[in-house]
């Protein structure tokens, strides 16, 4: 990952609430146009450690890139959090981040779909950042659900409350605080977004969150189809690290593995694809900068474009449906199921 990891500086570090910052990042303009990114996307960054030299975290990118300026993250302590106490603690502008590039799939393909947003604590990050860029660039409706335990806890309250006077008959936001009302129920989800209508939903919080508001978009009749999720997790892989990964044996064209050709970086590259191992395996065996984070399905980081041929994933906990239908599939999950297969590194 190592060409896939850029310093950049903090421009400014702004107190959200008592245990949220967010930091504005200065790109350097030589890497600006590695920087593009979508609304809903995140960014990883390399935390020092004493112990084990770094940890990696990803923090989803708060600004629009249909809106705002610099690029920014925002950052909510845990209690038990290294990584997200570290950087509240010590980060002050001027300082220089170690980030990968941004990656995700959270988020709308259109802005011009009525959308349904829903989120808790610091799950409100992507959800900002999608509401800004559909009400600036799209022409669609967005109703915000967003839960916190009380007032004081509630990240970018007067940023919703400028966008609403912005754009009053297109911006509907409900709090859902604890303190007045309990811990999200399925009635009360139900009640609350059965007043909306919206063509596509998106959740990001605490799984229980989740959890409950999909039951309550289920007793309402909406399909998983048109529910995407964003699910906050530690990374088991640190991607700062050069992967460990068993060089590939030379083999003559009998040895009867698929074959693969890719896409990738402006190359196009022809290889082996040994039935048992997954894509990013053989690509980042072969040096490769294949992009990743996670390794797991869940961050959709390594999403690509089957061309020609048909795989399969052996998880996915990113990809909708009609993004699969697509042919769109996670190279860390992806193993070949016909002889031949082209591979696009496109999204």
């Amino acid at each position: 990952m190592a060409g896939r990891a850029h310093e950049v500086r903090v421009l400014d570090v702004v107190e959200e609430t008592a245990d949220a910052v967010t930091l504005v990042l200065d790109i350097p303009h030589e890497v600006a146009d590695r920087f593009t990114y979508a609304c809903g996307q995140f960014l990883t960054v390399r935390v020092p450690s004493t112990t084990s030299g770094s940890v990696a975290r990803c923090y989803s990118l708060c600004s629009s890139p249909d809106r705002d300026g610099p690029p920014a993250i925002t950052i909510k302590r845990t209690p038990a959090g290294f990584a997200s106490n570290w950087l509240c603690d010590n980060v002050v502008a001027g300082d220089a981040l170690t980030v990968l590039e941004p990656a995700g799939t959270f988020g709308p393909r259109s802005l011009d779909r009525d959308v349904l947003l829903c989120a808790a604590g610091s799950g409100v990050t992507p959800i900002l950042s999608i509401t800004k860029s559909v009400l600036a660039a799209g022409s669609a409706n967005v109703a915000v659900l967003y839960a916190n335990r009380d007032r004081e806890s509630v990240i970018f309250a007067a940023e919703f409350d400028e966008l609403v006077r912005a754009y009053p008959g297109r911006l509907t936001v409900r709090h859902w605080l604890e303190t007045e009302r309990g811990l999200p129920t399925e009635a009360g989800v139900a009640e609350l977004v059965g007043q909306w209508a919206f063509d596509d939903v998106y959740l990001c919080g605490p799984a229980g969150f989740m959890t409950v508001v999909q039951s309550a978009l289920k007793d309402l009749g909406v399909s998983d189809k048109r529910v995407h999720r964003e699910e906050y997790r530690s990374l088991v892989d640190n991607p700062f690290e050069t992967a460990q990964v068993t060089q590939p044996t030379r083999s003559s064209s009998s040895s009867g593995h698929p074959l693969l050709e890719v896409e990738i970086d402006g190359r196009r590259l022809t290889l082996e694809w040994p039935k048992d191992r997954t894509l990013l395996d053989v690509l980042l065996a072969h040096g490769i900068d294949a992009p990743y984070v996670c390794r797991e399905s869940a961050c959709g980081t390594c999403v690509c474009s089957v061309r020609k041929g048909r795989t399969r994933m052996l998880l996915n906990e990113s990809l909708i449906d009609d993004e699969i239908e697509m042919g769109l599939t996670l190279a860390c999950q992806s193993l070949p199921e016909t002889e031949e297969v082209y591979i696009a590194f496109d999204q």
